[in-house]
């Protein structure tokens, strides 16, 4: 079984043998990202897979953050370049919850905690962040459990 940074390692090498320049930069830049993480600290370690898809998942982050910088500055070029290395990156990661299937998991931690209003989100919060860690980005379920809350 293969490490998902061995995989990223292999999926390199051929990008750069099929000379595909999109792919290559943007798997080596994660690459230089996952060995910042395993060296960040007092002492170098391995980080597990689980810790590596943490740093893919940020870099796909920063790739939709900076797209959406680059499209309000009026800079379309950039924008679909940061959007097409986000494609690459979400290559890499697990299957993103459907609005339904997240809305769906909101509902039962509301209906779990009991919560009303603004503030039971922190309550809500605690039930449905185990539930979609790596597969629904935190500011998406925010704004779900936000609905859910104030439409009661």
């Amino acid at each position: 079984m293969t490490t998902l940074k061995e995989r990223l390692r292999d999926d390199l090498t051929a990008a750069i043998k099929a000379r595909d320049e999109l792919r290559s930069s943007t798997l080596r830049l994660t690459l230089a990202a996952v060995t910042g993480a395993e060296v960040a600290g007092t002492t170098k370690r391995e980080l597990s897979d689980a810790e590596v898809l943490q740093v893919v998942e940020g870099e796909a982050k920063k790739r939709r953050d900076a797209a959406a910088a680059f499209e309000t500055a009026g800079r379309a070029e950039s924008a679909a370049r940061e959007r097409a290395e986000g494609e690459v990156l979400a290559e890499y990661l697990p299957r993103q919850l459907s609005d339904e299937e997240l809305a769906a998991i909101v509902a039962a931690a509301v209906a779990e905690s009991g919560a009303s209003g603004p503030q039971g989100m922190g309550a809500v919060m605690k039930i449905v962040r185990p539930k979609v860690a790596g597969v629904a980005e935190g500011g998406r379920v925010a704004a779900v459990v936000r609905a859910a809350l104030g439409a009661q």
